[in-house]
C-alpha cells in the first residue's frame, strides 16, 4: 500500500477509534448541497461525516474486530459519521438527511455501544429521546408528587383559615 493510502487509513482508523459511535451511510445520488446540509447539522452535534473508500472500511472493520457481516455494508458510495457524545441526535440528523434525499441515501448500519447494528436499529435510535429530554422528563416525574402534596396542603390550609374567619351565625 502506498504511503498516502497508509496515512489516510491511519487517519480513518484513529477517527473511528476516538469516536463513541460510527454510522455507516450510503450517500449515492445525493447532491453536494444536501451533503453540505448534513455536514453542517453534524458539526453542531460535534460529529463529522467522512467519505471513505470501502476497502479502507474493510481494514477498519478488521482492526476494530467487527463481525464479517459488516463487510456487506461496504458496497456502493459509503460515508461514515463519527463523533463524541450522544448518538440519538446524530441518528436523528442522519434520518432527516435520508428522508430529505427522497430515497437516494440510506443508512447501512452503525457501530454503537461496541455492537454492530442494522439500519432498522439506527432508525429506532433516532426516535428515542435524547439524554437531556429524558432527564427533563424524569425531573418532572420526580417533582410531580411533591407538587401535588403542596397543592393539597395549601387547599386544606385555605379551608381551615376560611372556616375560622367566618363569623358565627346566631
Amino acid at each position: 500500500m502506498r504511503i498516502e493510502k497508509v496515512a489516510i487509513l491511519k487517519e480513518v482508523l484513529e477517527r473511528v477509534n476516538a469516536s463513541d459511535y460510527c454510522f455507516i451511510v450510503n450517500y449515492g445520488g445525493v447532491d453536494v448541497v444536501q451533503i453540505g446540509k448534513l455536514r453542517n447539522a453534524l458539526r453542531t452535534l460535534d460529529s463529522r461525516l467522512l467519505v471513505v473508500k470501502n476497502s479502507f472500511l474493510a481494514h477498519v472493520a478488521k482492526e476494530k474486530g467487527w463481525s464479517e457481516e459488516v463487510n456487506a455494508m461496504f458496497a456502493g458510495p459509503t460515508a461514515i459519521v463519527t463523533g463524541k457524545g450522544e448518538p440519538t441526535a446524530v441518528a436523528k440528523a442522519i434520518m432527516e438527511f435520508v428522508t430529505a434525499s427522497a430515497g437516494k441515501a440510506s443508512v447501512k448500519g452503525a457501530d454503537y455501544d461496541n455492537k454492530i447494528v442494522d439500519a432498522a436499529m439506527v432508525e429506532a435510535l433516532s426516535k428515542v429521546p435524547g439524554k437531556n429530554e429524558l432527564r427533563a422528563t424524569l425531573l418532572m416525574l420526580l417533582k410531580e408528587p411533591a407538587t401535588r402534596i403542596a397543592r393539597v396542603l395549601s387547599e386544606k390550609a385555605k379551608k381551615e383559615c376560611g372556616a375560622s374567619e367566618a363569623p358565627a351565625a346566631e
